[in-house]
């Protein structure tokens, strides 16, 4: 995660403890056996650490000229659904000139870890808070700024490392991941920055063992379609045969992934009495949720496929139904390279996947749902949960 790099004097490396490329919480043997695979620096997250970790925490870069941000989420079980308690969360980052600047009287052993530190312990309901500074990026370096964080579960011996927090407004990220892919441990790192009054706030899920090596409790879940709740929906390319950008190629999350999407693909078993009641469903949650929602039926039959013929089906449908505001769309197959629509990952063989995501995140994911009254209500009342209270809050301008 940290490349290696050279200080340029003895003084400054003494004064700031270490090079900017100190903190890399990979581990350095692959394959160990060890959850998370083995974590450099990882274990250092107990020096100091109190007995009484409240669910909100004040880093001591809180009181310190920059930028104040809060970092504010629910960390949740393997299923990404099931609220986690009692974890501890230790994170560490750069101060506001962009070093791990150590304080007078730190333990030697923490010092490359820098002052801007400490520990929070989600609730009851799995919630957590950290006021702190926005950390800067190394000086002179291609690293995106960024928050480390490890994990403690109560129930797991072993600390693990996830993904470190990046900020999707960052100029150095998107050159940075084109090269460097994410792990998604935990699920995505990179954060959606909100902006109240002087405060910049960014929502941070996490989904313990998500991604994590050698972790040790498994997923019930009897079929797989689509990534993993905490996950980043990825852009791709449908066309768009119905709806409110028809005749385009347009991305779902690239032009409205601000607030909340869902996307319901279908592979090569349309069930279309079914889709219909569900396309109507739909219709009219977007229409209550204009403002906040996008909808896009995917449809991703590799069966008999002309693009024509695809774009007529749907036109016809989206007519029958008198659809407005969702988007009808299609790709020639989910395994298709050209629309990207393979980086969904969606099992052909499932009757249907549905994936709610907020802010690009995945949110929440169903598959093989029925079009009934309580499974209509189930996404209904998902969409209220997962709305959240900054929700409303603009976001910065940035690129």
């Amino acid at each position: 995660m940290k490349k290696v790099t050279i200080c340029k004097t003895v003084f400054i490396a003494l004064l700031l403890s270490s090079c900017n490329g100190q903190n890399n919480p990979k581990p350095q043997v692959k394959n160990s056996g060890i959850v998370g695979g083995g974590c450099d620096g990882c274990e250092l997250m107990y020096i100091g650490m109190t007995k009484e970790i409240p669910s909100v925490s004040t880093s001591p870069g809180w009181s310190e000229k920059g930028q104040k941000l809060i970092v504010t989420g629910t960390v949740f079980q393997l299923d990404g659904k099931t609220a986690a308690p009692n974890v501890i969360i230790y994170y560490w980052q750069t101060d506001n000139d962009g070093y791990y600047s150590p304080k007078p009287g730190m333990n030697e052993s923490i010092k490359r870890h820098g002052h801007i530190r400490g520990w929070v312990k989600t609730d009851a309901n799995g919630k957590y808070m950290i006021k702190t500074i926005r950390p800067a990026p190394y000086p002179n370096d291609v690293l995106p700024a960024h928050i480390h964080l490890s994990i403690k579960e109560p129930d797991v011996k072993k600390e693990y490392y996830t993904d470190e927090i990046n900020f999707d407004d960052d100029k150095l990220l998107i050159a940075y991941k084109k090269k460097h892919l994410p792990e998604n441990r935990g699920g995505s790192g990179i954060v959606r920055v909100l902006l109240k009054d002087n405060l910049q706030i960014a929502e941070h899920d996490i989904v313990l063992g998500l991604n994590i090596p050698n972790y040790p409790k498994k997923t019930t879940a009897l079929i797989h379609s689509g990534l993993n709740i905490g996950e980043d929906q990825p852009s791709f390319m449908p066309f768009h045969a119905f709806g409110p950008d028809k005749g385009t190629q347009t991305c779902p999350v690239c032009k409205y992934g601000r607030y909340h999407g869902i996307i319901y693909f279908v592979g090569n078993n349309p069930d279309w009495e079914a889709i219909k009641k569900w396309l109507s469903f739909l219709e009219k949650e977007s229409e209550k949720r204009r403002q906040y929602l996008k909808v896009y039926f995917v449809y991703g039959n590799s069966k008999n496929y002309i693009k024509s013929k695809r774009q007529f089906e749907l036109e016809n449908l989206g007519k029958l139904l008198r659809i407005k505001n969702t988007a009808l769309t299609f790709v020639p197959s989910f395994s298709d390279k050209v629309t990207n629509a393979h980086l969904n990952k969606i099992n052909t063989k499932a009757k249907n996947t549905f994936i709610i995501y907020k802010h690009r995140s995945i949110v929440d994911k169903y598959i093989n749902l029925e079009p009934t009254d309580v499974n209509f209500k189930m996404i209904s009342n998902v969409l209220d949960k997962t709305q959240g209270e900054y929700f409303d809050l603009k976001e910065p301008e940035h690129d």
